[in-house]
């Protein structure tokens, strides 16, 4: 079976929010036009608790940008965003949350962020859709949302080493982009991992 993951299709990601990529919100339509061609739609949510260590305003003297060490992995300092039950974490109104089948939730460890859908940034923990997807004999996934260089990237990057075929909707994904060309950089990376990368999606 195939999967689509729609990643992060949250407020607080889009224009005018806490966290904003640049033309975010782009990637709703893209979204909407593939739920249907999908017999399994999983969505992810950052779902931060108010504490959470990737949070500048929670690291005195620090700012947003900063690195910091967070369980022994390299942690840039964000704005504070997607925090459980604010609207900021929710979904983007637009967004078909109707043909939703499964969220997956992550980041709610105060002490590690995830970027990744499938687990924390130090591989402590699994967010526990992988085996929501082997459950239901999940061989391939196709991946588009928010933001091309963090989330969008863990979460393929460790779906190959999961072995599962990933195929990433270049078109449905928009990048952060903190240092110029960081998008483009984790496409390339997608790719050499085994990722297909393409611009339009025949499913």
């Amino acid at each position: 079976m195939d999967a689509l993951i729609l990643v992060d299709i949250q407020n607080d990601f889009m224009p005018g929010g806490a966290l904003p990529v640049p033309d975010g919100d782009a990637v709703v339509a893209a979204a909407n036009a593939l739920i249907p061609g999908f017999g399994l739609v999983v969505a992810t949510q950052d779902w931060h608790p108010s504490d959470h260590g990737s949070f500048a305003v929670n690291h005195e003297g620090y700012e947003v940008g900063d690195v910091i060490d967070l369980v022994g992995e390299q942690q840039i300092l964000w704005p504070a965003h997607c925090v459980q039950g604010t609207p900021g974490a929710s979904f983007h109104s637009a967004l078909d949350v109707a043909g939703i089948d499964h969220v997956t939730r992550k980041g709610t460890d105060p002490g590690v962020d995830s970027y990744s859908a499938f687990f924390d940034n130090a591989h402590r923990r699994s967010t526990g859709l992988e085996d929501f997807l082997r459950a239901r004999d999940v061989g391939r996934v196709v991946i588009c949302g928010l933001a091309t260089d963090y989330c969008v990237k863990f979460t393929a990057l460790d779906a190959v080493d999961l072995g599962l075929d990933v195929t990433v909707l270049v078109s449905g994904c928009r990048a952060v982009n903190i240092a110029p060309g960081d998008g483009d950089r984790a496409l390339d990376e997608m790719r050499d991992a085994g990722c297909r990368l393409v611009r339009t999606l025949l499913t």
